[in-house]
């Protein structure tokens, strides 16, 4: 019984952790992943206080301070999450025109967009840009995968901010970079 408990505080705390990075996962899909029953991800998360999908959903779309440095339209994927001048999340669902129709793989652009809309979306001004990337693509992504990026401050001084972005298929990292964006204050200026 002991043994029991223990996987079960474990498999709970490993829930609470999968769907704090991406709370858009259905039950199903959690089920698959830790092969019990959908009926006990459903038990544990009401255990933890962690609300069904589309409450996750309603929650993630609620943000504390609108986007000032892109429009709505301009955002490559949809945003999730956003606490302006902290952080932000997004997820794109890659279709098959985004991927070589070969082997349905993703083509590289449309995760670096996504990375990097969400990067300049993060910044507290009316105009920002990206002044450089580096960026890494860790694993292929294919045609069906929703990728889930979250971009974090890590620095800011004057106008120049770094913002760290990963993003994950389930809980594999696909893609990591770091923005360097300068905030525009006033039209002309850097």
């Amino acid at each position: 019984m002991a043994r029991g408990g223990k996987a079960k505080n474990l498999r709970q705390s490993e829930l609470a952790r999968y769907l704090a990075n991406n709370p858009l996962l259905t039950d199903e899909e959690l089920a698959g992943m830790f092969g019990v029953s959908i009926q006990t991800i459903r038990l544990d998360r009401s255990e933890l206080q962690i609300p069904e999908l589309r409450e996750r959903m309603k929650t993630a779309l609620q943000a504390s301070r609108p986007v000032r440095s892109l429009g709505s339209d301009e955002l490559v994927g949809e945003l999730l999450d956003i606490q302006v001048g902290h952080y932000g999340v997004s997820m794109l669902k890659i279709g098959p025109e985004m991927s070589f129709r070969k082997n349905l793989v993703a083509r590289g652009h449309h995760l670096f967009a996504q990375a990097n809309s969400l990067a300049v979306a993060v910044i507290d001004a009316e105009v920002a840009l990206t002044g450089a990337a580096r960026v890494l693509f860790k694993l292929p992504v294919r045609a069906g995968d929703q990728v889930m990026a979250r971009a974090e401050v890590s620095s800011q001084r004057g106008n120049k901010t770094m913002v760290k972005v990963i993003s994950r298929v389930q809980e594999a990292i696909v893609f990591e970079g770091i923005f360097t964006v300068f905030a525009l204050h006033e039209e002309g200026n850097q």
